[in-house]
């Protein structure tokens, strides 16, 4: 990456250093039509947008692909309940040997083959199951999209900090090179007499300080590396360079707005309507238990005469077909009164659980409202602070071009606009990740990468 050139007037330095951020950092390479189409190849270098980052995240993540079989699993699951009010057609066999009156546990007479046929008509405790599951599998399918949020969130924060901690990378490499001139002309002076030997270990100091940072940030580097190339689907071998992006205006939204918009599209707040709606559903199947059950029913059975059927009945039919409603009027049922009690406790948390989240909700958009703003006004402080780091280089060097200045001085201003430079893109960072938090919380993430 390339920085601003120090010898910069003091105009050009106004205009990089004013307004956009972005164009104060090294320009990276553009993503090609084809490259975004095909899959890298091992060994090459990809340059990736952030929107690019985003799209092959959200298409090659783990969790989501966890995230979804979740989900279709809570669609069968609430098949399963459903199903009960649907035709259900049996066949099989209840041939046995039989000593006496011809009987089977089940209630049914021994038969050599039979066909059965059940169909809930009107059983309202488990009608309000069946809604329950079914409320329970969209929850399952909010879950996903807030599954793709936090993935979302994950790679763009990574996607972006991998820009800064390269570029702060590039700006202490320079560093390193200003404090090993420092040191070595501290350490002529130091041999000349001019110099205590206190100065040249601070100058050793300052190094050593810039090795370790450098150090660190490689670590790091190394860290968000893995993490994208895991997240992305790449593999180990394949090298990702990212550009410097901002993010949109969307987020620094008056905070009303963020507040209404949340309330519509927060998952965590679906997610308690939902369960309510849920459990009231639970609720009313529960308390129309009361309610007489009604079902379809049908059996064909061949019986056989070593059952022993003409010993004990008047007259034997090979042949039998029944066919009816199953009725069940309940006159007195605790178990009813259990559930429906059950119900309303469920019901009255999930109620409490939705109001606490709204609550808790408008709060928190509020105050991740106000460190977008606070993180925008660490950010300018951080840019013009910059810029009079800039502004005093350029003095030095026109001062030690006139000879009224060492070449020490001149690489300590240097080294104190590399720590202005850094400052500010550790603040645009900052600022970067407030405004990821106040769209995932606002439910607008989607904002990042349209």
């Amino acid at each position: 990456m390339e920085r601003l050139a120090r010898t910069t007037g003091i105009a050009t330095l106004m205009a990089i250093c004013g307004g956009v951020a972005h164009a104060q950092e090294p320009a990276a390479p553009q993503v090609s039509a084809a490259l975004t189409q095909q899959a890298p190849k091992d060994g090459t270098t990809v340059a990736l947008t952030l929107k690019r980052a985003i799209e092959l995240a959200l298409r090659n993540s783990k969790e989501i692909q966890v995230a979804k079989i979740q989900a279709s699993v809570a669609d069968r699951a609430a098949q399963i309940t459903k199903a009960q009010f649907m035709p259900n057609l049996y066949a099989g066999s209840g041939a046995g040997f039989t000593y006496g009156i011809p009987e089977t546990p089940g209630g049914r007479a021994p038969s050599i083959f039979n066909v059965s046929y059940t169909e809930q008509v009107f059983n309202e405790p488990l009608r309000g199951q069946a809604k329950e599951t079914q409320e329970q599998a969209k929850a399952q399918k909010i879950s996903l999209e807030e599954t793709k949020n936090s993935v979302v969130t994950r790679t763009a924060m990574a996607y972006l900090e991998l820009g800064k901690v390269r570029h702060s990378l590039d700006l202490l490499r320079k560093e390193q090179e200003s404090a090993e001139k420092i040191l070595q002309v501290t350490q002529e002076r130091q041999s000349e007499g001019y110099e205590l030997p206190v100065e040249v270990t601070k100058a050793q100091l300052t190094k050593a300080q810039v090795i370790q940072r450098i150090l660190q940030l490689e670590g790091r580097e190394d860290e968000l590396e893995v993490f994208l190339r895991y997240q992305l689907g790449f593999s180990d071998a394949q090298a990702i360079d990212v550009t410097p992006e901002e993010l949109p205006g969307e987020a620094e939204q008056a905070g009303d707005n963020l507040v209404a918009m949340a309330m519509t599209r927060n998952a965590g707040l679906l997610l308690a309507e939902s369960d309510v709606r849920a459990k009231e559903f639970r609720l009313k199947g529960e308390r129309r238990g009361y309610f007489p059950t009604l079902e379809l029913v049908s059996i064909y059975s061949v019986l056989g005469k070593f059952n022993n059927y003409s010993q004990f009945f008047r007259s034997f039919q090979r042949n039998n077909f029944n066919a009816g409603i199953d009725v069940h009027v309940p006159i007195f049922s605790a178990q009813t009164k259990a559930a429906i009690g059950l119900a309303k406790i469920n019901l009255e948390a999930a109620k409490v659980n939705l109001t606490n989240k709204k609550s808790e909700l408008s709060a928190d958009v509020r105050q991740k409202t106000r460190r977008v703003r606070e993180r925008d006004a660490a950010k300018e402080v951080a840019r013009l602070e910059l810029q009079l780091a800039q502004q005093n280089v350029a003095v030095f060097q026109s001062q030690f071009a006139e000879g009224k200045l060492n070449l020490r001085e001149v690489e300590r201003a240097r080294l104190e606009e590399n720590e202005k430079w850094m400052a500010y893109l550790d603040a645009n960072f900052q600022k970067q990740q407030a405004q990821l938090e106040l769209l995932k919380t606002a439910g607008q993430l989607d904002k990042v990468w349209q």
